[in-house]
């Protein structure tokens, strides 16, 4: 087989694409996620995370301290590697995902968006917002699930299936 046939022929790599893309959308989704909350509604890193946290201990992830805004922060990457891997999933049965990765990564980030948007939080024991979701933390939502979240997990299926 010549290199172009590999090249064609080559999927990628489960660790590269799963541990590292869900490691990097991690930290740059909560690093938007830490600046834009802090900045629009001077909320800390700590309370971040716990809320993150309430998702699986209702309010009283709120009375945790540091322990359930780590418990936050490790449900945050685990969500993240979570997408990674489905990603890596479904490219299986759809490479052009992560060949126009410029595309079908942003894609991506959005289907993420709309998931925990629309499944994962409401079955979540996070309590019901009471401030509605401006334009601008809309705005921001989808760009750093476009961008942050789906780019980098399809960029690192291309890479590593390049290698």
């Amino acid at each position: 087989m010549s290199s172009g046939e590999s090249r064609a022929m080559a999927r990628p790599q489960a660790l590269d694409t799963i541990l590292l893309g869900g490691l990097i959308a991690g930290c740059l989704d909560g690093l938007d996620a830490v600046l834009y909350y802090g900045w629009a509604f001077r909320i800390t890193p700590t309370l971040l995370f716990q809320n993150i946290a309430s998702g699986l201990l209702g309010p009283r992830a709120f009375h945790g301290g540091v322990l359930t805004a780590i418990l936050g922060l490790a449900l945050h990457f685990t969500i993240a590697i979570g997408a990674a891997a489905v990603f890596f999933l479904i490219c299986q049965q759809m490479p052009v995902l992560y060949r126009k990765a410029w595309i079908g990564g942003p894609v991506f980030g959005l289907l993420v968006y709309a998931v925990m948007h629309y499944v994962v939080v409401p079955l979540s024991a996070v309590s019901k917002r009471t401030v509605p979701v401006s334009g601008l933390e809309l705005a921001d939502q989808l760009f750093s699930h476009a961008i942050f979240v789906g780019l980098p997990i399809a960029l690192m299926a291309k890479r590593s299936a390049h290698d």
